[in-house]
């Protein structure tokens, strides 16, 4: 009898034991392209609600202190998920680094050519002879350049001129007539606030391949797939509710950090941000990236042309 109660309550034990171990939530680190914006409503929707917890995951969101340090820290196995940049993946896949495509989060490109809506740029053919700001130099010869094309402009006939993360301010103060990069959720906004209009001109209608804004990268070979699965399905399910119910999500968003996300500028930019969510963020589209590829090879962005099929697998 007294061996009997013995086996039972060790049973009793180690069941316990294997419910507590299963029901505690499993730790991911994602780290963000930059500090938190409307850009990654879904995210912070998603912790905000409980929908990463109800999947069985504990994500700890963390800022980068150098944006283009996340996918390289996932790359080295420091972190489990970061945020990057279509075209920035393809760079870094042509380079070696072993990383995969997990999920989109913003599916259409947010950069844009922009100038002032005062009737001295009417066209892009009046780019000519121009100044262009830029914060950063990378791939604005090879869009811009194809973006002239479109109107016989030639990207030599331009100055471009590097203002570092001063765009808006550049083009308001008439340091340059144009500025790429400053991007269709945001800098258009932040113009309006401070009583300017801007016109922005689209890379993708004017030769450029359309392309996803931000995406989210894995380590290519110690990844988790059925972590990543569970992530997306509650990604999926808090850009679902974003998008059926937008003013009780901003209050989501903002409640996260009130102190720095409550302001005019986030409360338009997350207005303008909502239609450019992946509604499907598993979803894969092998030709769109192989096609931006293509357009990267073709530019000399980069030396080797990685297929699509080798770095985006698929999660269900």
């Amino acid at each position: 009898m007294k061996k009997n109660f013995i086996l039972t309550t060790l049973t009793l034990a180690a069941t316990l034991f294997s419910f507590s171990a299963q029901a505690e939530d499993k730790k991911v680190t994602l780290m963000l392209d930059w500090f938190v914006n409307p850009n990654h409503g879904p995210i912070i929707v998603a912790q905000q609600r409980g929908y990463f917890k109800e999947q069985g995951l504990n994500v700890v969101i963390q800022e980068p202190a150098d944006p283009s340090m996340p996918p390289k820290l996932v790359a080295a196995g420091n972190i489990d998920l970061a945020i990057t940049y279509q075209p920035n993946l393809i760079i870094d896949v042509a380079e070696g680094l072993p990383l995969v495509r997990s999920a989109t989060l913003i599916a259409t490109p947010l950069n844009t050519l922009m100038v002032l809506d005062n009737g001295k740029i009417n066209s892009l053919s009046d780019l000519k002879g121009k100044k262009v700001g830029i914060a950063i130099s990378g791939s604005e010869e090879a869009t811009i350049g194809k973006m002239l094309e479109t109107v016989n402009v030639s990207y030599d006939e331009l100055e471009i001129i590097n203002v570092g993360w001063a765009l808006s301010a550049s083009l308001a103060s008439g340091k340059v007539d144009a500025i790429w990069g400053g991007l269709r959720n945001f800098e258009t906004n932040q113009l309006a606030l401070e009583g300017f209009k801007a016109k922005a001109y689209f890379p993708e209608e004017h030769g450029v391949p359309a392309y996803d804004e931000l995406i989210f990268v894995a380590n290519a070979k110690k990844y988790d797939a059925a972590m990543i699965s569970a992530f997306n399905k509650a990604l999926e399910q808090a850009t679902t509710y974003i998008v059926n119910h937008p003013k009780e999500a901003w209050n989501e968003f903002v409640n996260y950090a009130p102190d720095t996300l409550n302001n005019e500028l986030n409360k338009r930019a997350w207005r303008d941000t909502l239609t450019r969510f992946a509604l499907r963020p598993a979803a894969i589209d092998l030709k769109r990236y192989d096609d931006y590829a293509q357009f990267m090879f073709d530019n000399k962005l980069i030396k080797s042309q990685p297929k699509a099929k080798d770095y985006m697998p698929t999660f269900k």
